[in-house]
């Protein structure tokens, strides 16, 4: 009798499953069919054990399924596989944005280092803080210096220092 209580329990917890899953995959309801009579499945082994165990059955199914749900889409987002399928933004850390345009203007003429090529625009080094610059000439290597000469919204402009 305890086999088949389980068992029961287990088909209320593969519809609710089922029924989750019937949100992510296109099956035109076939997996619906299927949780439905899981659903079914498990009630009526319920009622087969007894009236009283039959609607206890129907208690436990009204508990279970919307626990599972509930699990589920408060884990699922969470995983890698429901933000590849969610399409969340990716995290940014702090202080990864682009400053303001009155904090660039403060680096006007401030020295940097160059952390990628600027063909003619790449990032640079401002004491720890990564921004991207625009060369003024064409190209400059990576590991030279260069000293802000321009500010234009957000975009600086840079010049190398020929002594770097």
């Amino acid at each position: 009798m305890i086999w088949w209580i389980l068992f029961a329990v287990f088909l209320f917890i593969l519809c609710a499953v089922l029924f989750v899953t019937e949100i992510f995959v296109p099956s035109f309801g076939l997996i619906s069919v299927f949780a439905l009579a899981c659903l079914a499945g498990g009630i009526a082994i319920f009622f087969k054990q007894g009236d009283a165990i039959g609607w206890t059955g129907i208690l436990t199914a009204a508990v279970i399924i919307p626990v599972v749900f509930i699990i589920a889409y408060k884990i699922f987002p969470k995983t890698s596989f429901g933000q590849a399928i969610l399409m969340t933004k990716p995290k940014r850390p702090k202080g990864d944005a682009i400053p303001d345009t009155d904090q660039l203007k403060s680096l006007l003429g401030k020295k940097a280092v160059v952390n990628t090529p600027l063909r003619p625009v790449g990032m640079c080094d401002f004491n720890g803080q990564r921004l991207e610059c625009v060369a003024e000439s064409g190209y400059v290597d990576k590991g030279k210096t260069i000293e802000v000469i321009k500010v234009e919204g957000t975009q600086l402009t840079v010049r190398e220092i020929e002594n770097s």
